[in-house]
Order: C-alpha cells, then sequence, then structure tokens
C-alpha cells in the first residue's frame, strides 16, 4: 500500500522530519509561501502539516486540500477564516507542551527573582573580589498571579504551590475547583501579585493586554514572566518599565516580533531571556509529531479527528 501524501510547511530538525518521513510520502514548503509550491505536489496534496505560516493564498493554491495539522498548541500563524471557508478542518496539538511550558516559567521566575543570571555575570566578569553581591530578594512564600489558568496556568501553578506561594488569577470566567483566588480584572490581580505570570492565549482578544496601566499596578517589587505570546504584553511599555524601575523584572520567552528583539530590551541587566522555547524539548516535539501524526492517519483512514479546534 502507498504512503499517503503530505505537505510540510516550514522547518524542523532532520530526526523530526525523518519521523514524517516514515509514515508518509514528505514534500517540504521550508519558505516562500504560495509562489514556491511545485505546481504537481500543490495539484494533490490532501494534508499539510503547519510547522510556519499557512496563509490564504497558500491554502487557495491547494485545491486538494482538506487538512491542516498544526505542529503545535497555537496556531495563530494558520490563516483559520480562509480554512474554514472551504471547510477545512485545523487540528492542533495541545497538553504535549503543557509541563514543559511550565517548567521554563518557573526557571525565568526564578532566574529573575533570585538574580541568577546576573550572579553568573557578576562572577564571570571578575566583580566579586571587589565586594559581594547586593542581596535579592525571597522567591518562596510569595504571591504569584497567573493571566489564563487553563492547562498550562494550572500547571504552573502547581509548581508553584511547591514554593509555598498564594495563588490568584484573572480569567474571562471563574475556573471551578481550583484552589485559586479569581480576580474580576487584570488591574486588580497584578496589585495584588508579587509575580505576574502570562499564559493566556494570543491573538486580538488579547493584543497588549498588559498594558502600562497593570505594568505599573504591579509595581517596582514585582515581576512579570511572558510564556504565552509576544503581544500580549505592550512590549514599549515594558521596556519603560524595566528601565525605570516601575516593575523589578521580566522573565521573557517570548516576543512582540520575535525573532526580532529591541535592543532596549538586550541591553537590560534585570531581564532574561530565551528564544520561545518553552516546548522545545526532545521530549515534547515528540509527543507533539506522535498527536500530530495520530490526526494525519485519523483523516487519511476516515475516522474522526482527535484534536479538531473547533474553529473551522
Amino acid at each position: 500500500m502507498s504512503k499517503p501524501e503530505i505537505l510540510f510547511v516550514g522547518d524542523g530538525p532532520d530526526w523530526y522530519l525523518q519521523r514524517f518521513a516514515q509514515d508518509f510520502v514528505l514534500h517540504r514548503l521550508p519558505g516562500g509561501g504560495a509562489a514556491a509550491l511545485d505546481p504537481a505536489v500543490a495539484a494533490r496534496v490532501e494534508a499539510l502539516v503547519a510547522a510556519g505560516p499557512v496563509d490564504a493564498a497558500l491554502i487557495d493554491a491547494l485545491p486538494a486540500l482538506r487538512l491542516i495539522a498544526n505542529a503545535g498548541a497555537g496556531y495563530e500563524k494558520v490563516d483559520v477564516a480562509a480554512a474554514g471557508r472551504r471547510n477545512i478542518p485545523v487540528t492542533n496539538t495541545p497538553d504535549v507542551t503543557d509541563g514543559c511550558v511550565a517548567d521554563l516559567a518557573l526557571g525565568l521566575l526564578l532566574a529573575v527573582g533570585r538574580e541568577i543570571v546576573r550572579g553568573d555575570r557578576f562572577v564571570r566578569d571578575g566583580r566579586w573580589s571587589s565586594g559581594g553581591y547586593p542581596l535579592a530578594r525571597r522567591f518562596h512564600g510569595r504571591r504569584m498571579g497567573v493571566l489564563g489558568l487553563g492547562r498550562i496556568g494550572q500547571a504552573i501553578a502547581a509548581r508553584a504551590r511547591a514554593f509555598d506561594m498564594s495563588i490568584a488569577y484573572h480569567n474571562r470566567r471563574k475556573v471551578p475547583g481550583v484552589d485559586a483566588v479569581h480576580h474580576p480584572s487584570l488591574l486588580s490581580l497584578a496589585a495584588a501579585c508579587d509575580y505576574l505570570v502570562v499564559a493566556c492565549p494570543g491573538g486580538d482578544a488579547t493584543h497588549h493586554l498588559v498594558d502600562r496601566a497593570a505594568l505599573e499596578a504591579l509595581g517596582p517589587d514585582g515581576i512579570v514572566v511572558n510564556i504565552s505570546r509576544g503581544a500580549v504584553i505592550d512590549e514599549q511599555a515594558l521596556i519603560e518599565a524595566l528601565e525605570t524601575g516601575a516593575i523589578a523584572g521580566a522573565g521573557l520567552d517570548v516576543f512582540e516580533h520575535e525573532p526580532e528583539v529591541p535592543e532596549r530590551l538586550k541591553a537590560l541587566e534585570n531581564v532574561v531571556l530565551t528564544p520561545h522555547r518553552g516546548g522545545g524539548t526532545v521530549e515534547t516535539w515528540e509527543a507533539a509529531c506522535d498527536l500530530v501524526k495520530a490526526n494525519l492517519r485519523a483523516f487519511f483512514d476516515g475516522k474522526p479527528l482527535l484534536t479538531p479546534i473547533g474553529e473551522c
């Protein structure tokens, strides 16, 4: 029996691509969009894996397309509306990244709160011999506020409780059965916590949700961590807050215009930056790949999809 054909949009390490090639005839489109398509492949491919942008032009250039299998939990780079106009379902990979993203959130928070990276620079620069490092603030027993208490937010909260932190959160509606205090507004949450962790979805509804007012409410001893999407925070307002001491620090895994990071942000000592690697572990990528492949197999076998996003 011949292997089904799929189009892989975007790029990935060789071992990751090989896992798809084991079960499917893999056609690659690492960049260039619709203009870079092989016309013969475009005419017959029925399913694509979205590891890069899938816009309306690309969807329109694939007349036989009947499935978009997104290779991550977040699918903001897929034009879901364009897919919906052709009744093309979109799947994603929820749950598989939750633990690793939560791990990194706590790692960033600990690195900033206990000034681990700044202390490392202090030693490497030879400054220790000239005097001791200034005192930092205690990490355990602080007040954490989670913006978005979904799966990842709850995983972050569970890890924070191991550090004896109290947990509060802001969602559009209360989450039943959680040991956390609900705040009806982000401003209320920010004013009531020491650490604000951004874990809500990206998109238009949350664009610049963490604005200058929210950062001012967090206050000069507050720390913000973002493992969500860069545009949830007003990046210019954040830079100003870090420069002026309106907040104490930030740990950022995502950026508003990534991979571009403002030079002003990179110049700051009170921020720790990582290159959008919350889900960047071998185990997460293996699990995500397995789920994408399971959705592809279900599609080609005429069975129900495992994780449709429900918006198409």
